[in-house]
C-alpha cells in the first residue's frame, strides 16, 4: 500500500514538472515573437526620423525642450500636460537622440575591447575636466541653502565625534589604568593603541569611500565606532579594553577624509574654502565636549556602582558612554541624507545623481521661496568607465569563499587606487601634502603631548614644595577621623589610637610605632609606611595591602576585610578638575583661529593662511622660554593652539581640492593615516624630553613647523580652480 502511494506521488510530482517546462518553452517563444516585432519597429521608426534627429541633435545636447512651433495653436493646445512632465519630473534621460546615442555608444563599447589603456585613459580624463566645468555649472545652478546646511551639520556631528575620540583617550587614561589595575609596563598601551586603529582606518574607510561612496563608507565606519565605544564602557579586563578601544579607534579614522570629501562635492567654487573652514569648528567644539565632560563627570566617584565583587562600574565608564553620543547621532541622522552625486557621475551612475541634484534644487528653493524654479539640467557628462577588476567565483564556490574573494578584490582595488595617487599629475602634490600633514602633526600633537607634562611636572614640584613635616609625635588614646594630605611623619609613636574613616593622600610615616592601634574604614593614595613597627594592631575594612609597608614590621597584627586591587577616589583631588580646565582652555583658544581662518579662507588664499600659520607657530614655540609658572604656561598652550587652528583648516581644504574625485577620499585618509603616525613618534620624542629641558623641544618643534610652512607655500593654489 505504501509502496502505491509513492508511486502516485512519483507520477503527480513528474506532470507537475512537464507542464511547467512546456510553459516556460511557449513563453520564450512569446517573448521571441514580441522582441522581433519591437526590433522591427524600432529599425524603421529610427530610419523615418534619421534625419531629423541629425539636425536637432546639436539643440538637444544642452539640455534645452525643444519648442518647434513657437505659435501655439488650436491643435497644440491639448499637449500642454505633456511638455510639463519634461519640466518638473525626470523620465528617464529626456532627450530625443537617445536612440542614435545609445547605438553609437554600442559600437564603441566593441571598439574599446581593441584600444589600448592609455588611449581610454585619455579619454576618461577629457570626459573628467568636462565633468568638472559642468558639475560646477550645476551646483551653482542648484544654489547653497537648506540641504547644505543640513549636511553640513549632519557631517559636523561626524567631525565632532573623532575630536572627542582623540581627547576620551587622555582623559580615561589615568582612571582606566587604576581601575584595571594596570602595571606601569603597560599603561602607554591604551592611548598608542588607538592612534594605531586610526591610522589603519583613516587608510582603509578613505580608500573605501572612493570605491562604495562617500555615505555608505561613513556610515559603516562610524557604526563600528559607536559600538565599540559604547561596549569598551562594559568590559572588566584590560586586554579587551584595548580591543575595544581599538576597533573604535579604527571606526573614526574614517570620519575625517571621508566627510571632508563628501561635503566639499556639493559646495560651489566660492563657497568651498569658507563652509569646509567652518565644518573643521565640530573638531574644536568635540575637545570642548569631551573636555566639558570629562570635567563634570569623571571626578564623581560617588556615581559608580558595583554588582558583586567581580563587576565595577565607575564614573569614567558613564564618561565614555557619553562621549559615544555624537557618534550615535551622526549614524542616525546620516541615513537621511543622499550620496554624494559627485561619486555617483564619477562611476557612471547618472540617473541616480540626476536625481540627487534635482533634490538639491528643489530643496534649496523651496527654502527660498521659489518652489516653482525648475531644475533645467537634463543630460550630464559622464566620465567613459575603464574596468579595474574582474571578480572571479562569484556564481561558484562555497559562501566564504565568494567572501573571501570579495574582500581580497576590494581591498586590491583600494591599493590600486592609493598607488594612483603618486601617478602624473597629483604625484608631485602628494609628496609636497606628505611633507606638509607630517610637519604640522610631529610639531602639534609632540608638543601637546609635552604641555601638559610640563604643567603637570610643575605642578609636582609646587605640591612637593608645600609638604608638611611632622617629627618625634607621641599621641595616645585619641581618634583620628579626618583627612590627612601632602604630609611626612618621623620617628612618631601612636599608642592607643583608633583611625576610623579616614583618607590617607600623599601620606608618609617613616620610623614610625603604632601600638594597640585600630585601623577602620581607611582609604589611601599615595600613601606609605617606610620602615615602621605595628604591634597589636587591627586592621578592618582597609585598602592597605601588603605593598605599602615598606620595610616594616608586623606583630601580632589582625587583619579583616583588606580590600584589594586598584582603587580610585577623586573626592578633593584638585589635579584632576585642573587637567581638564586647562585642556578646556586650550581648546577653546581654537575658537579665534576658527573663525579667523573661515573668513580669511576665500580672501587671501590657501597657501598663503597654511604657510603663515606654520611660520607663525614655529616661531610662538621660542616664547616657551619664559614659561616658568602654571599660569604662563598655560597662555602658551592657548597661543600655540589659536595659531595652527588655521593651518589644519586651509590645508584640509587644500587637500580635498589637490585631489580629483575618483581618489580624493583615498589620498585624503592616506595622508590623515601619515599624520596619526606622526603623532605617535612626536608623543614618544616630546614625552621622553619632559623634565630634561625645554631647549630641545622648543628648537626641533620651530624647526619642523617652519619648514613645513615653507613647503606648503609651493603647493598649487587652489582657490580659482574647479573641483576635478
Amino acid at each position: 500500500m505504501e509502496d502505491t502511494y509513492k508511486d502516485r506521488t512519483s507520477l503527480v510530482k513528474g506532470a507537475k514538472d512537464i507542464a511547467k517546462e512546456v510553459k516556460r518553452q511557449a513563453v520564450k517563444k512569446v517573448n521571441k515573437a514580441v522582441d522581433k516585432a519591437q526590433d522591427g519597429y524600432t529599425q524603421r521608426s529610427y530610419n523615418r526620423f534619421q534625419d531629423e534627429e541629425d539636425d536637432d541633435d546639436d539643440y538637444y545636447g544642452h539640455g534645452v525642450e525643444p519648442n518647434d512651433d513657437e505659435g501655439s495653436s488650436e491643435a497644440t493646445e491639448g499637449h500642454d500636460e505633456d511638455d510639463e512632465i519634461y519640466e518638473g519630473e525626470y523620465q528617464g534621460i529626456p532627450n530625443m537622440g537617445q536612440g542614435k546615442d545609445d547605438m553609437v555608444a554600442l559600437g564603441q563599447s566593441m571598439r574599446d575591447e581593441y584600444k589600448d589603456r592609455r588611449e581610454l585613459e585619455t579619454e576618461r580624463k577629457a570626459d573628467e575636466e568636462e565633468l568638472a566645468q559642468q558639475y560646477e555649472l550645476i551646483i551653482q545652478e542648484c544654489g547653497h541653502g537648506r540641504f547644505q546646511w543640513a549636511l553640513f551639520f549632519v557631517l559636523g556631528m561626524a567631525l565632532m565625534a573623532d575630536g572627542v575620540e582623540v581627547f576620551v583617550v587622555g582623559f580615561v587614561l589615568p582612571s582606566a589604568e587604576t581601575d584595571m589595575c594596570i602595571p606601569n609596563s603597560g599603561s602607554g598601551w591604551l592611548g598608542s593603541i588607538v592612534y594605531l586603529g586610526m591610522m589603519v582606518g583613516a587608510f582603509f574607510w578613505g580608500g573605501l569611500a572612493d570605491k562604495v561612496g562617500r555615505r555608505q563608507s561613513l556610515l559603516i565606519c562610524m557604526s563600528v565606532n559607536g559600538f565599540f565605544a559604547f561596549l569598551s564602557s562594559f568590559v572588566q579586563g584590560y586586554g579587551f579594553f584595548l580591543f575595544c578601544r581599538l576597533f573604535s579607534g579604527f571606526g573614526i579614522g574614517g570620519a575625517m577624509p571621508t566627510v571632508f570629501s563628501y561635503f566639499s562635492e556639493v559646495l560651489a567654487r566660492e563657497k568651498r574654502g569658507e563652509h569646509l573652514s567652518w565644518l573643521c569648528m565640530f573638531w574644536m567644539i568635540g575637545g570642548i565636549y569631551a573636555s566639558a565632560m570629562a570635567w563634570a563627570i569623571i571626578p564623581h566617584y560617588g556615581w559608580s556602582f558595583s554588582m558583586g565583587s567581580a563587576y565595577q562600574f565607575h564614573s569614567w565608564r558613564v564618561f565614555v558612554i557619553v562621549c559615544a553620543l555624537p557618534c550615535v547621532s551622526s549614524v542616525v541622522a546620516l541615513t537621511f541624507m543622499p550620496e554624494s552625486p559627485r561619486f555617483l557621475l564619477e562611476v557612471g551612475k547618472h540617473d541616480e545623481a540626476w536625481m540627487i541634484l534635482k533634490q538639491i534644487h528643489d530643496t534649496n528653493m523651496r527654502a527660498r521661496g521659489q518652489p516653482e524654479k525648475v531644475f533645467t539640467v537634463t543630460r550630464i557628462k559622464t566620465p567613459k568607465q575603464i574596468d579595474e577588476l574582474i571578480e572571479i567565483e562569484s556564481d561558484t564556490g562555497t559562501w566564504y569563499r565568494r567572501c573571501f574573494v570579495r574582500i581580497r578584490t576590494e581591498l586590491y582595488g583600494i591599493w590600486l587606487t592609493f598607488m594612483r595617487c603618486f601617478n602624473y599629475p597629483v604625484k608631485d602634490n602628494t609628496i609636497k601634502l606628505t611633507a606638509v600633514w607630517f610637519t604640522l602633526s610631529f610639531g602639534y600633537y609632540g608638543l601637546s603631548v609635552w604641555f601638559p607634562d610640563v604643567i603637570k611636572h610643575l605642578q609636582s614640584d609646587e605640591y612637593a614644595s608645600r609638604v608638611k613635616h611632622f617629627r618625634n609625635e607621641e599621641v595616645s588614646h585619641f581618634v583620628f577621623n579626618f583627612t590627612l594630605e601632602n604630609q611626612i611623619h618621623s620617628n612618631g609613636e601612636y599608642i592607643n589610637d583608633r583611625f576610623i574613616m579616614m583618607k590617607f593622600k600623599s601620606v608618609t610615616f617613616e620610623d614610625s610605632l603604632f601600638k594597640n592601634c585600630v585601623f577602620e574604614d581607611i582609604t589611601s593614595l599615595n600613601t606609605y609606611f617606610r620602615n615602621c613597627t605595628f604591634v597589636n594592631t587591627t586592621f578592618y575594612n582597609t585598602d592597605l595591602e601588603q605593598y605599602k609597608f615598606v620595610d616594616s614590621e608586623l606583630i601580632n597584627c589582625t587583619f579583616f576585610h583588606i580590600r584589594t586591587g586598584c582603587q580610585i577616589s577623586f573626592d578633593d583631588d584638585y589635579s584632576a578638575y585642573w587637567i581638564y580646565f586647562v585642556n578646556f582652555l586650550g581648546t577653546l583658544a581654537v575658537l579665534p583661529g576658527n573663525i579667523v581662518s573661515a573668513l580669511l579662507m576665500d580672501r587671501i588664499g590657501r597657501l598663503t593662511m597654511l604657510g603663515g600659520s606654520m611660520v607663525l607657530s614655529g616661531i610662538s614655540c621660542f616664547f616657551l622660554w619664559f614659561g616658568t609658572s602654571e599660569s604662563m604656561m598655560i597662555g602658551m598652550l592657548c597661543l600655540y593652539n589659536g595659531l595652527t587652528i588655521s593651518a589644519w583648516n586651509s590645508l584640509d581644504v587644500i587637500t580635498v581640492e589637490l585631489y580629483p574625485t575618483d581618489r580624493r577620499a583615498t589620498g585624503f585618509g592616506f595622508l590623515n593615516a601619515l599624520c596619526k603616525a606622526a603623532a605617535v613618534l612626536g608623543n614618544l620624542i616630546f614625552g621622553s624630553l619632559v623634565g630634561i629641558t625645554k631647549a630641545i623641544p622648543i628648537l626641533l618643534a620651530s624647526t619642523v613647523l617652519v619648514c613645513g610652512g615653507l613647503v606648503g607655500l609651493r603647493l598649487p593654489d587652489t582657490r580659482t580652480q574647479v573641483l576635478m
